[in-house]
């Protein structure tokens, strides 16, 4: 059984130079692990801010992801792609803090004008911007237009589509990320596409057409 684990490692680690940096770092070589998270850090940023919509929160949890890969190093065997292997892990830990932050009621405060501070419910908070604000395109960076289309997806489609965009990432390896099939990754973008087409169509043409009521 060793043996066949072995050959399925070394076969792995041919096709993939990732997978070849974890078995360095599973070795315990000095420096792989610093090479990994070089390496990996800002992809994961990336991956998980669309999802729990802050960047600092997305760094917070991308550490966590590395702590996890480390202590776990010793029983790393690769059985796909390391990529997918490591975003499994930012998933897991994004829908996580996700569920968690639903779960417990978030209070803020305000400053009266004497000074002190006032506890404020959830629903009793200052109104926030609106997500989807009606601005011009030439007021606003596109990335940050997009940014605030995907806000407006559910946390799957934010994730599948943050992995086929970002990460170039094919149905079948998101389908093992996110614990899905390939055909319901499929039909995840596919919503997704159509949510962001219609959000997007206020700031740029989709498809090659122009939005409507636009001057030629």
């Amino acid at each position: 059984m060793l043996t066949a684990i072995g050959q399925s490692s070394a076969q792995y680690a041919l096709r993939d130079p990732d997978i070849r940096l974890m078995l360095r770092v599973r070795a315990d070589e000095p420096g792989a692990f610093e090479q990994l998270v070089l390496l990996f850090q800002q992809r994961l940023v990336v991956i998980m801010k669309p999802m729990v919509g802050s960047r600092e929160e997305a760094e917070d949890l991308a550490q966590e992801a590395f702590l996890r890969v480390y202590k776990s190093r010793k029983n790393y065997h690769p059985k796909a792609k390391f990529s997918t292997w490591l975003f499994t892990i930012a998933n897991n830990l994004a829908l996580n803090s996700i569920r968690s932050k639903k779960r417990r009621p978030q209070v803020s405060y305000l400053t009266s004008e004497s000074g002190q501070q006032q506890q404020v419910g959830v629903d009793q908070r200052l109104p926030e911007k609106q997500s989807q604000p009606e601005i011009h395109l030439h007021n606003v960076e596109l990335a940050d237009v997009i940014a605030r289309a995907l806000d407006g997806l559910n946390e799957r489609q934010r994730m599948a589509v943050v992995l086929n965009k970002y990460e170039d990432m094919n149905y079948a390896d998101i389908a093992v990320v996110m614990g899905l099939t390939p055909k319901a990754v499929k039909s995840l973008l596919s919503r997704a596409r159509v949510n962001l087409r219609e959000v997007l169509k206020k700031y740029i043409y989709m498809d090659g057409a122009a939005p409507e009521n636009c001057e030629p």
